[in-house]
């Protein structure tokens, strides 16, 4: 059983089906506003950002790459920055706008684009 099949499996059981797909959408418009610049709207790391950067931005949408990050590592690098996971120094913290509830919706957003979008 893949990653997405075992957590819609466990929040059916949970009961939890809407409160997931709210915290999704929460996460979409966080983003929007936080990531897209470097990201890119659909998240391919190809954002407005990108040719006056000296490191390309992560693409949320490479499986594998994503799939290699443990959630904590995704939350520390929005919370604490890029040079937190020893990343991009262009990425930066934060923490002094979103809520750990807005960075864990965030992450969730994220796994939606590598592995649940046909990313």
């Amino acid at each position: 059983m893949n990653y997405s099949a075992t957590l819609l499996a466990s929040l059916l059981l949970a009961g939890s089906l809407p409160a997931l797909a709210e915290d999704l959408e929460h996460g979409e418009n966080l983003y929007t506003i936080y990531c897209t610049q470097c990201h890119g709207v659909t998240g391919n790391g190809d954002g407005v950002n990108v040719p006056a950067m000296s490191v390309q931005p992560r693409n949320h949408r490479d499986q594998g790459e994503m799939s290699a990050r443990t959630d904590a590592e995704l939350f520390k690098a929005v919370k604490e920055g890029g040079k937190s996971i020893n990343k991009s120094v262009l990425m930066p913290p934060w923490s002094g706008n979103l809520s750990d509830d807005d960075i864990h919706a965030l992450v969730r957003y994220m796994r939606h684009l590598c592995c649940e979008s046909g990313g």
